[in-house]
């Protein structure tokens, strides 16, 4: 297990790291002067606000004012523990981290999550080697027969899970690996009743590795190759792996979809297999199950096109519906793929080859269109037309964007035959009894406005010119602010220069700093180019301490002249004459810096 992180080491990494190539993995950017722009991973939008800065190796969402630096971004992307992002891009950009032997106490805080990486990465191993071992050949055999190849085995480290209860039980025991973690990853299953133990969830099943975006295993899916049932078995969910917030294969296949512009989205395993197996490598799948807001999500971040696969029977219409709705929501431009005669794009590729799909791939129909045309559309029964209507109504009042919406009510109403504002009302209607359409209050929050702009302004010329900080310590300035955190973070800059400790991320001081409109305010600041040029940030500076203090001074004024005019008032006139005395102190004082 790995311990601690040496700070020097965590440096070495941040300096080593371009932030704009790494966030490029998972982000369209676009140049847009000194920074990129692109949309943001973390929310969606149409316009695109995060903003990612090479000079100051940091981002920012204008959107949703998520930011910070290379680390921050894998934490946030990846529900990752700050040591854990710290690792993950020591690999990427080849610091090697020195590894001493962790106390029991740290191995009990050692992050779950990576733990069960780990476990999943040995039982891959595990599996792969089998697959090629004597006990494999039926397995090979399998994979041959569906024309999966040596080159798609390695690439998706597909192996074999051997007949037998606890094959995988005692490798991992001899790796020194405790059941109950592998029982947490979904590898083993704990014996109930009398019987005590474990034994192995998968057994005489062809292997594929579910695998992050980053290419870590999370979980697994098993293919029986004899007969028996399930024929399909995936790993339960655990702390490293959602069902719905994965796409197998992208790590494969990430680059491809960006190189190609689009991306093929299918069911299952085999089917992205065979497809790339075909010369099709722009493909990603959704694990068997209904596609999620998530997934649309994870796809965005690669590209805003899609053609997606679906069945033409009631179950495909239904699930193309759904999909429709989250790509439109996710402002991502789809089109439908029907396979003839009902086939999946397994069957589709091996027996009519990579031609013939890259034909039916041509004519798809963007996705609102064929649905509209081929499921809304054409005249049946009145039963029939009363169902139409009926769904039509249903998926109008789910499209979140009124503009779409009022779009798409036009085209309804054509392809129903029926009046645009009768089919108008009745979806205002329908969204009028949605609990979801009443509106509700929001507390208010203190805004990044209503704090004192020099103090904000003096604290970002801190953190762009830092070895212009000691000017602020000679001018005591600090005792003047009214704003705590801004003062608290001015402290920490004060304190850094004076044991000589060179701040290399001012971005990271910043997202220390508890969710505020503050914080949000520094890093749209700090991501931005700065006003205040080198050569003129000395007077620049110094003009900011003047009217931080002539502002503090002039607040004591009226505190005193109040205290004087109460003093006055209760006769008390002792106390008059040294509030006078301070008053005249206080006056000179402004003299010196007006």
């Amino acid at each position: 297990m790995n311990g601690s992180i040496p700070d020097d080491k965590i440096e070495e990494i941040r300096s080593r790291a371009d932030i704009a190539s790494l966030i490029g993995e998972y982000v369209i950017l676009k140049k847009a002067g000194k920074n990129y722009l692109g949309l943001c991973p973390f929310h969606r939008e149409k316009t695109p606000s995060f903003t990612v800065s090479p000079d100051k190796q940091m981002f920012y969402c204008f959107g949703c004012s998520e930011g910070g630096n290379v680390f921050s971004f894998l934490m946030k992307l990846n529900h990752l523990t700050f040591p854990e992002a710290v690792r993950q891009l020591a690999k990427k950009v080849g610091v090697v981290i020195p590894e001493r032997t962790m106390s029991r106490e740290e191995k009990e805080r050692y992050s779950l999550a990576e733990q069960i990486r780990q476990v999943n990465e040995l039982a891959a191993g595990f599996f792969m080697k089998t697959l090629q071992s004597p006990a494999g050949e039926g397995a090979r055999e399998y994979l041959r027969k569906r024309g999966i190849g040596e080159s798609a085995i390695r690439t998706f480290r597909l192996g074999y899970a051997p007949e037998g209860w606890s094959n995988l039980l005692e490798f991992i025991e001899k790796k020194g690996i405790s059941p109950k973690l592998a029982e947490q990853a979904g590898l083993l299953v704990e014996r109930s009743g009398k019987s005590q133990g474990y034994y192995d969830r998968f057994r005489g099943r062809v292997m594929i590795p579910i695998e992050d975006a980053d290419g870590h295993v999370i979980a697994f899916g098993g293919r029986i190759i004899g007969k028996g049932e399930p024929k399909y078995m995936n790993s339960p969910e655990s702390v490293v792996y959602t069902k719905g917030n994965t796409l197998y294969g992208l790590s494969r296949t990430r680059e491809a979809i960006r190189e190609k512009g689009f991306a093929l989205l299918v069911e299952g395993y085999f089917d992205l297999i065979a497809l790339w197996n075909a010369g099709i490598p722009n493909v990603a799948a959704v694990l068997g199950t209904a596609l999620t807001s998530a997934q649309v999500d994870l796809i965005r971040r690669y590209t805003a096109r899609v053609a997606a696969v679906f069945d033409p029977d009631e179950a495909g219409r239904k699930a193309l519906a759904r999909s429709l709705e989250l790509f439109l929501a996710g402002n991502v431009h789809a089109r439908a793929v029907i396979l003839p005669d009902g086939q999946d794009p397994d069957d589709f590729i091996r027996t009519h080859g990579r031609e013939k799909m890259d034909e039916v791939l041509a004519k798809a129909l963007p996705m609102a269109e064929y649905y509209i045309e081929q499921i809304l559309g054409g005249r049946g029964t009145l039963e029939e037309d009363r169902d139409k209507l009926r769904e039509a109504v249903s998926f109008l009042s789910r499209i979140e964007n009124g503009v779409e919406r009022n779009l798409f009510i036009k085209k309804v109403a054509e392809a129903l035959a029926v009046d645009e504002d009768v089919l108008e009302k009745e979806v205002l209607r329908t969204l009028s009894r949605s609990p979801s359409a009443a509106p509700t209050a929001l507390p208010r929050r203190t805004t990044a406005a209503e704090m004192d702009p020099s103090e904000r302004e003096l604290i970002r010329m801190m953190l762009e010119y830092p070895t212009r900080v000691s000017a602020v310590r000679d001018s005591e300035v600090l005792s003047c602010f009214r704003t705590e955190e801004l003062k608290s973070l001015g402290e920490v800059l004060l304190a850094m220069d004076k044991v000589g400790k060179v701040m290399q991320d001012p971005s990271s001081l910043v997202t220390e700093l508890t969710e505020s409109p503050l914080r949000d305010k520094l890093l749209s600041l700090l991501v931005q180019e700065s006003p205040y040029p080198e050569e003129k940030i000395d007077r620049s500076m110094a003009d900011t301490i003047r009217k931080i203090r002539e502002r503090a001074n002039k607040e004591r004024g009226r505190i005193l002249t109040r205290k004087i005019k109460e003093a006055e008032r209760t006769g008390d006139g002792e106390l008059v004459d040294r509030l006078i005395a301070e008053m005249e102190r206080l006056i000179k004082e402004r003299a010196s810096f007006s």
